[in-house]
C-alpha cells in the first residue's frame, strides 16, 4: 500500500486530513511531519515567501522522501510557490499543494465560487491557482483561526459560516473551504447555505487516491 507524507504547519490541519484518508482511503499509510513555526514565520517575518521559506520546504520534502514516502501533500495553502518548487524538485512523485485538486474541482463547478479563508495570506497566494474561467468571490472568516486557537470550535464554525451565507447572498453557487482545519465546516456550511461545499481535505484524498491507489 502507498506511504502518504502529509506535511502540516498548522496543528490544526492534521486531524481532518488523517480522519478523511481513514475513512477514504483506509489501505494507505499515513506519516505526519508538522512544522507550527512555518505560518507564525511566514506572518511575523514580512519577507513573503523567500529563499530560507524554500529551504524549509525542501528540507521537509528530502527528509519525508527519505522515508520511503510515494506521495506528498502538503496541507497548508500559504505556501502555493515553496510547494510548487518541490514538486519540480521530485516530478516522479505526487506532490500535492492542499488546494489544487479543490480548485481543479471548482473549476468543473456550476457558477460563481465564493472561496473562504481564515488565514489572510491564503486569499492573497491561492485565488491566481484558480483558472480564468472561475468567477471567485473572496471572504476572510476574521476571527475565526483565533476562536479555533482558542478551543472554540463552534465559534470558528458558526464565523465560517457567516462568510458562507454572505457569498451566497453575493449569488455563489458553490462555496470552497481554503484550508484544512476549515473542513470541520462543510456540513454547517452546507446546511446553512444549501450549496455544494468543497474542502481542500476531501478533493486532496480523491486526487490521491486516483494517482496511486
Amino acid at each position: 500500500m502507498p506511504r502518504i507524507a502529509l506535511i502540516h504547519a498548522l496543528n490544526h490541519s492534521v486531524d481532518p486530513i488523517n480522519q478523511a484518508l481513514a475513512h477514504d482511503w483506509p489501505q494507505a499509510r499515513r506519516m505526519n511531519l508538522l512544522d507550527d513555526s512555518l505560518s507564525a514565520d511566514l506572518a511575523a517575518s514580512g519577507r513573503g515567501l523567500d529563499a530560507a521559506m524554500h529551504q524549509r520546504f525542501q528540507d521537509l520534502a528530502e527528509y519525508a522522501v527519505g522515508t520511503g514516502a510515494q506521495g506528498i501533500l502538503f496541507t497548508c495553502s500559504a505556501f502555493g510557490p515553496c510547494i510548487e518548487a518541490v514538486a519540480r524538485r521530485y516530478a516522479n512523485l505526487p506532490v500535492l499543494k492542499p488546494n489544487e485538486a479543490m480548485v481543479a474541482d471548482a473549476a468543473n463547478a456550476a457558477g460563481p465560487v465564493g472561496l473562504i479563508a481564515t488565514f489572510g495570506p491564503t486569499l492573497a497566494s491561492m485565488p491566481p491557482e484558480f483558472p480564468a474561467s472561475v468567477q471567485l468571490l473572496t471572504a476572510l472568516a476574521e476571527g475565526a483561526l483565533d476562536a479555533l486557537n482558542r478551543g472554540d470550535a463552534g465559534r470558528h464554525d458558526e464565523l465560517i459560516v457567516a462568510q458562507a451565507r454572505m457569498l451566497q447572498a453575493a449569488g455563489c453557487k458553490t462555496i470552497a473551504l481554503a484550508q484544512f482545519s476549515m473542513a470541520r465546516a462543510r456540513e454547517a456550511c452546507e446546511q446553512a447555505t444549501g450549496l455544494p461545499v468543497l474542502t481542500t481535505v476531501h478533493s486532496a484524498v480523491s486526487a490521491l487516491k486516483r494517482r496511486l491507489a
